[in-house]
């Protein structure tokens, strides 16, 4: 009867940092040129940088506006730290991050090529400071 009693207990520092960990790294759409963004998610004082990108949006802050209410449900706070553009080819295995944002600036490209390997780990994974 009293068996919740026996659980060990969660910290909220700890159930805080669980949360961060359960936001995605990536969440890119599977085939296409696109643009995307890299946004810094905090949790208390915790915080890591994801990138979010899709062919649905036409600019770059149709994304953040996604993004931003879905992780302040959550309790998070986010901020965009730029964008650009992704060039998918499953097929081939490829990936290629380059441009910028006019309304956020240029994403740091190596940053969000580093978390793409994450999730990309069997792919070719380039990024430049080229417009197109």
């Amino acid at each position: 009867m009293f068996a919740a009693f026996d659980r060990p207990r969660i910290s909220l520092r700890d159930a805080m940092a669980e949360a961060l960990t359960k936001v995605p790294d990536v969440e890119i759409d599977p085939e296409g040129t696109f643009k995307y963004i890299l946004v810094r998610v905090k949790d208390g004082d915790k915080q890591k940088d994801i990138v979010r990108g899709t062919k649905a949006a036409e600019y770059h802050n149709h994304i953040f506006d996604k993004v931003k209410p879905a992780l302040e449900a959550l309790g998070m706070e986010c901020e965009c730290l730029g964008g650009g553009k992704i060039e998918h080819n499953g097929k081939e295995k490829k990936i290629r991050v380059f441009g910028e944002s006019t309304a956020f600036g240029k994403a740091e490209h190596s940053v969000s090529v580093e978390k793409l390997k994450t999730v990309f780990s069997n792919y070719e994974i380039t990024w430049s400071d080229d417009k197109k």
